[in-house]
């Protein structure tokens, strides 16, 4: 009986712990599957926020480039009502002329003597004075009909310079009225940009991602200028620029991120970000051809040119690009305007130069500022 005794209190012992341990696993698995849950719950509100981010960049970048479109539209129309005007007063002094000729002219034929043919013969002039009467008659009649053609023509191209003037003016209201409409539209889209930009950093910041958020954005940066490496060195584009230390600068501004700036100690920035207003244009560095303008994870609405022999210039977080893939450029020529596309807080532009697709100090390439 007491041996008996001996052998069951072990072997209950063993099977609460058995059933112990089957509870905490149990338990363990529960957790891990919740753990997993908030997991993807996370990764999906994160993915949520960034399509938010690129939606707002997209229409915000659509807003900038109907307002600048626009924009232009008014110079060249501005520009055609100067010639107009130009044109204008160069008929009016073409018909005052006219019309003095015209005046002196007939003033001369009445000094003729004011006959008509029939008058002229009935008189039965000295054969020689009637001639010499008839030729100056002929004369001054084909001159001033010469005249009239002229002055004719001359008013009827001043009522089609009065015409054109008015539909001038009449588009130039219209665009200015939709240019005011462009503006509003574009004043709504920063707004909405900026409340994305706001939800993406809070929940990055919510989910402590804000590190792995800037690594996978160097990542797929990185993958990205492999692939232009690629296609630059198929170009085998020569490089006729400037020495180091001698580019213009894309934006006139404050450099508010260094080359090289810790990014939690585990990333370095690849390149500067200039300080700047919206809107502001971007310059080309160099001359070269474009080879990427897309939106781009992170770093919003970026340009790529190439500028021969593996040098390449990258303008990132711009609110929207004026170039295309493809597009021959010259230094100094505008490629985009400064934003915030991407996550950026606030208007500013990315810029980096890379040698042989590996990201080397922009500043030592740009003239001093």
């Amino acid at each position: 009986m007491f041996c008996l005794l001996m052998v069951t209190l072990p072997l209950a012992a063993q099977q609460s712990d058995t059933a112990k341990a089957r509870k905490e696993l149990a338990g363990v698995r529960e957790e891990i599957a919740q753990s997993e849950e908030q997991r993807k719950a996370h990764m999906q509100k994160l993915a949520e926020a960034e399509e938010q981010l690129k939606a707002s960049d997209e229409k915000l970048a659509d807003a900038s480039r109907a307002v600048n479109e626009q924009q232009k539209a008014l110079s060249r129309l501005a520009e055609q009502l100067t010639g107009i005007d130009q044109q204008k007063q160069k008929l009016e002094v073409q018909r005052q002329a006219q019309q003095v000729l015209l005046a002196e002219q007939v003033k001369a034929a009445y000094q003729v003597g004011g006959h008509d043919y029939t008058q002229m013969l009935l008189n039965q002039q000295n054969a020689l004075q009637l001639e010499r009467l008839l030729t100056y008659y002929q004369y001054f009649n084909n001159a001033r009909m010469k005249q009239l053609t002229e002055l004719k023509q001359t008013v009827s191209e001043l009522e089609n310079i009065a015409a054109t003037h008015q539909s001038a003016v009449a588009e130039q209201q219209q665009r200015v009225d939709q240019l005011q409409q462009q503006k509003n539209d574009l004043a709504n889209a920063r707004t909405e940009q900026k409340v994305a930009v706001k939800t993406l950093q809070d929940l990055l910041a919510e989910q402590k991602q804000q590190l792995a958020y800037l690594k996978s954005n160097e990542k797929s940066l990185q993958a990205t200028i492999d692939k232009l490496k690629e296609k630059a060195a198929l170009r085998r584009q020569e490089y006729k620029g400037k020495k180091q230390g001698q580019l213009p600068w894309p934006v006139k501004g404050q450099i508010v991120q260094k080359f090289g700036a810790s990014h939690g100690g585990e990333t370095s920035a690849s390149g500067i970000i200039i300080q700047a207003q919206a809107g502001q244009f971007v310059k080309a560095v160099n001359a070269g051809q474009v080879i990427y303008a897309d939106w781009l994870k992170g770093y919003g609405w970026v340009i790529v040119i190439d500028h021969g022999n593996g040098l390449m210039s990258l303008y990132g977080h711009n609110q929207s690009l004026l170039k295309a893939p493809g597009d021959e450029v010259k230094a100094g020529d505008s490629v985009a305007l400064v934003g915030q596309s991407g996550g950026l807080g606030r208007p500013g532009l990315y810029f980096e130069i890379r040698q042989k697709g590996s990201a080397v100090d922009p500043m030592a390439w740009l003239r001093s500022p």
